[in-house]
């Protein structure tokens, strides 16, 4: 990466952006390492049913949920066509549906005017159902796979000092805030 014409936008060696860079990217080629490892264990490949990144990261908010590694690594399909059959049997119950409406009731507003006024509308569960269940459980699945990718790299993966995640507390440098 030093070598290339963007070594600019990198930070410098030996700083705390430095060493942070360093983590982030040991952290990457390590869960595209135990993916990779993972599909061939389970038997997954990219078919023509592979979900597309924005399918499964469709906005900023859905990346920020599933946090920055797994974002990067379901880039590639094989990572995708794994997390479709990590998360096959996610599903949300009726319960849950009806809970997100009753906190949430202008969610999935629509506006029903003419002459140029809009007023929301607030839509009945039944109109948004299919809405709700779909926002509920791509979110349940992104938090499933991130947590088995998780779970799988603290199973398989010990990494050196100084190469734990950039959002370690531990880590002197740590510089990563919510």
């Amino acid at each position: 990466m030093r070598a290339t014409p963007q070594v600019a936008a990198l930070p410098r060696p030996h700083t705390s952006e430095g060493r942070q860079l360093r983590r982030w990217l040991t952290q990457l080629v390590v869960a595209e390492k135990l993916v990779a490892r993972e599909a061939d264990q389970l038997g997954v490949t990219v078919t023509e049913a592979t979900p597309a990144e924005e399918d499964l990261l469709p906005d900023q908010t859905a990346r920020l949920e599933i946090g920055s590694i797994a974002a990067a690594v379901l880039a590639d399909p094989v990572a995708r066509a794994v997390f479709a059959h990590v998360t096959a049997d996610v599903d949300v119950d009726d319960d849950a549906v009806a809970d997100f409406h009753t906190r949430n009731p202008r969610r999935f507003l629509r506006f029903a005017g003419a002459g140029g006024w809009r007023v929301a509308c607030e839509p009945d569960l039944t109109e948004v159902r299919p809405r709700i269940v779909a926002h509920l459980r791509d979110a349940a699945r992104r938090r499933r796979f991130r947590m088995w990718l998780d779970q799988r790299r603290a199973d398989l993966v010990w990494l050196a000092p100084g190469y734990e995640h950039p959002g370690d507390p531990r880590q002197p440098d740590n510089t990563h805030k919510h």
